[in-house]
């Protein structure tokens, strides 16, 4: 039976149980406690585990306040204070904090303290502050307050509250608060007392109930990293990463949709003694620094080879903790009665291996963004060779002049606009990144603090880059580009670009199906809030150049790469795989899976690989397998490598991987493609490869569809529509083929023309011929985007589905619309 939503409370108490509290308890135990209540009093079903401890409420803290005679000093200290003024901060903040520290703890909440501690039992605790202003939908206030960790004894336990209590004055909070217009003196501070989860043996981490980057609401982003998670949280460690998607993850399946092994050098662990002048080991100090008040600390420690080599977490482990991450995330929308996502902390204890959940508070960046605007950036020129790469957050581009700071101590040298470069944020940035036009991180990745202000602050930032501090030089030019996918770059110079901004509400529904062309995975989930009807052609090309970049023969057969340089770089790509050949079907999956989580429950069609021999030449280890040939558009392409016995087995690698992402992932809206099949009889031996991988058509709701690309293929619609479910027109191909011209000469690419009356000849005979046969039919070429013409013929035609170019998308839906408001009666039966 679930506990009372209204737990019993005395104005008065300064110490209460965790259990005892819930979300309407904020204003007694600030917003962490209160979250920490909640999970303990609703979701222990769900099998969230949350340590147990106690609050010291904010009435404590107004009690040392007059006790000790400082509430009007401090009033008169705050008045004022401007945050813009930073030496006038820096002195009022460290009066405050120096007057809390040396504050005398009243004996009866002393012992109330203690008391409550040897409830406990007395264990080693996490202490962790608890603003009334914090953790809350509109204003995170993430890491503005003092958490300590593994402390041990009466004494520390108290010198730990001290510091949590003087934290309420830190540079960094008062700024934050001034900054969000709440008046100093109207926010109090609890104390959560917790038993310490023993991860720095383990593993912890941060997990996020929304895509960070796109706002994309049904996947669960999921970071950890060894060792004690404020390592992930400071960005001390490039973590691992996982993507999970949520509607599958309900119905029993493991759509782990993508996986990053992160680099995790080192790890933060407890040290039983410590450096005779206070430091930690590992040489940090300030308020930002992980440092205990107790006679221990933290110190950072190499992680073995090994361990940086596999991931943190195993398989089971990240789908128990995203299915926490669904069951916190929808007691919260159901308490707040809309969707909150939430932010999420746990970690993993290294005797008993049991998770935990530490600290959950509702996300606060994408929550805020407009959905009805679809913002995106754009570089105006090729922008050549990166100086540097790293992990892309957000899609925004900036330039400005690199400022390398090695600590928040040198703000005098930065000016607004400037781009952050350092090896790592922790909240005593805060002041920087908001005159930051960007920032750039050695470590880090994508749930770090550097990441996650730089969402909220709206600025360009790419972390995890290894050696920006040391490659970029301070004082030159550059430009940061997170809007070419998941990687980022950083370009020499002021390159120009454009932000672009389109409403997608209030369009008008159209009986023709509007679909979308997707080939990059990394850019699914944001062109997911688009208005399609789901994706016509996601092609497998880009995924293999520029994410397997292997060709699947040399991972099969690898002796027969003799290429040394192709050997070493195949090597490093398939390192800690056992079989190489797992790689790729791995990366496929899950490039795949991430097009079709986005789009889910809606259709979407990938189409199997259609590279030519020359460009299966340029993957790593292809010379070796590839022909070189005369015509390669009309040569071994498409079905005809499928069961030619040079691709066979490569072709079944690609069926491994897309069965994996409709049995395993249950994302069943897949709907595979058959590229340039010349005959229906090869179309029958295609179909037949498919079924020895456990692809059969009609089992578990399996479609397969054809491109209609070649004659052959309209001329024999009737025999196809037997084998296949559907079609596709590839109205590129097909006009070349049509016409008799190589549509890559230069020679004759002015006679190339879509709308030439032959090919919109073909185009109707196709579309005849499918609704003959009950077959649904599409088209997935450039032409619609290009011609309105086309477009209009299309409609006129009655055909059943276009897919567009993503910024073709909205404008067609217009003129679709007007289209069909103009045609007489159903425009297919």
């Amino acid at each position: 039976m679930a506990r009372s939503s209204e737990p019993p409370f005395r104005p008065e108490a300064w110490v209460l149980p965790l259990e005892q509290l819930g979300l309407e308890s904020i204003a007694q135990v600030g917003g962490k406690n209160a979250s920490l209540g909640e999970l303990l009093r609703h979701l222990a079903e769900a099998g969230v585990r949350v340590p147990a401890g106690f609050a010291i409420t904010t009435a404590a803290y107004r009690l040392l306040l007059e006790r000790n005679a400082l509430v009007e000093p401090l009033r008169q200290l705050l008045e004022s204070l401007q945050a813009d003024d930073l030496a006038a901060l820096r002195r009022i903040g460290a009066t405050a904090r120096r007057w809390l520290l040396e504050a005398v703890i009243p004996p009866e909440l002393e012992e109330a303290i203690l008391a409550a501690y040897h409830r406990l039992g007395a264990p080693a605790v996490a202490v962790r502050s608890s603003a009334t202003a914090e953790d809350l939908p509109e204003a995170s206030f993430a890491g503005q307050q003092e958490t300590l960790l593994h402390v041990e004894g009466q004494a520390a336990l108290l010198a730990a509250c001290r510091r949590c209590w003087s934290s309420l004055f830190t540079d960094r909070a008062l700024a934050y608060r001034q900054q969000q217009g709440i008046p100093p003196m109207e926010v109090a501070l609890s104390i959560g007392v917790q038993r310490m989860v023993l991860s720095d043996r383990a593993c912890s981490g941060v997990m996020f109930s929304i895509d960070t980057e796109s706002g994309f609401a049904n996947a669960v982003l999921l970071s950890g990293s060894w060792g004690l998670g404020e390592a992930v949280v400071q960005g001390m460690v490039n973590p691992d990463e996982w993507l999970v998607f949520k509607p599958t993850l309900a119905q029993g399946f493991a759509p782990i949709l993508h996986r990053r092994l992160g680099s995790k050098a080192i790890r933060l662990v407890r040290q039983d003694s410590r450096p005779e002048d206070g430091r930690p080991e590992d040489g940090r100090t300030g308020p930002g620094a992980p440092i205990l008040p107790t006679g221990s600390s933290l110190r950072t420690e190499p992680v073995a080879p090994q361990d940086q080599r596999r991931f943190c977490l195993e398989e089971p482990e990240v789908l128990a903790l995203a299915r926490w991450a669904c069951a916190i995330e929808a007691h919260y929308s159901q308490r707040h009665g809309h969707l909150t996502a939430m932010d999420i902390e746990w970690a993993k204890d290294g005797p008993s291996g049991e998770l935990f959940i530490l600290q959950a508070r509702p996300e606060t960046v994408q929550c805020r963004r407009d959905t009805a605007v679809l913002t995106s950036w754009h570089l105006d020129c090729p922008p050549g060779e990166p100086i540097l790469r790293g992990q892309a957050i957000g899609s925004a581009v900036s330039s400005g002049v690199v400022r390398v700071l090695r600590s928040p101590e040198e703000i005098e040298r930065f000016q607004s606009g400037d781009l952050l470069v350092t090896e790592r944020t922790d909240p005593d940035w805060e002041p920087i990144l908001r005159r930051a036009s960007g920032v750039v991180t050695d470590q880090g990745g994508r749930t770090c603090h550097a990441a996650i202000l730089a969402r909220e602050l709206g600025i360009t930032a790419i972390v995890g880059t290894l050696e920006g501090s040391r490659r970029l030089v301070d004082g030159s030019t550059v430009t940061l580009s997170c809007c070419e996918g998941e990687v980022g770059h950083v370009y020499p110079g002021r390159l120009a670009f454009h932000r672009q901004e389109r409403a997608i509400t209030a369009l008008p529904a159209t009986r023709t199906a509007l679909q979308i062309n997707v080939g990059n995975p990394a850019e699914a989930f944001r062109l997911a809030s688009l208005p399609c009807d789901g994706v016509g052609l996601a092609r497998l090309e880009f995924l293999i150049a520029n994410h397997i970049r292997i060709h699947p023969m040399a991972l099969l057969q690898p002796e027969r790469v003799t290429d040394a340089e192709a050997r070493r770089r195949i090597a490093s790509l398939t390192e800690g795989y056992g079989d190489p050949a797992a790689y790729y079907v791995d990366h496929l999956a899950q490039g795949m899976a991430r097009i079709a989580a986005a789009f889910h429950p809606r259709p979407v069609i990938l189409r199997f690989s259609d590279f030519k021999s020359q460009e299966y030449r340029r993957l790593l280890g292809g010379e070796a397998f590839e022909p070189q040939e005369e015509n390669p558009m009309l040569g071994w392409r498409g079905a005809s490598r499928y069961t030619s016995p040079g691709f066979a087995a490569a072709f079944a690698l690609e069926c491994q991987a897309l069965l994996r992402v409709r049995s395993t992932m249950g994302l069943t809206n897949t709907i595979p493609m058959v590229p340039f099949c010349r005959t229906p009889e090869e179309g029958d031996r295609v179909l037949a490869a498919m079924a020895a991988q456990g692809l059969v058509r009609g089992q578990d709701g399996l479609e397969v569809v054809v491109m209609c690309e070649l004659p052959s293929n309209v001329m024999a619609a009737d025999a196809f529509a037997q084998r296949f479910d559907g079609f596709s027109i590839g109205s590129n191909d097909l006009t070349q083929l049509t016409l008799g011209l190589d549509r890559e000469s230069a020679l004759v690419a002015h006679l190339f023309d879509e709308c030439h009356p032959s090919v919109l000849a073909m185009i109707h005979l196709a579309i005849q011929a499918a609704r003959r046969n009950g077959r649904r039919i599409g088209l997935c070429g450039q032409a619609p985007s290009d011609h309105p013409a086309f477009l209009r013929f299309l409609v006129e035609e009655g055909i059943d589905s276009i897919s567009l170019n993503p910024d073709a998308l909205v404008a067609a839906r217009l003129q679709v619309a007007d289209l069909e408001a103009g045609l007489p009666g159903p425009l297919r039966p």
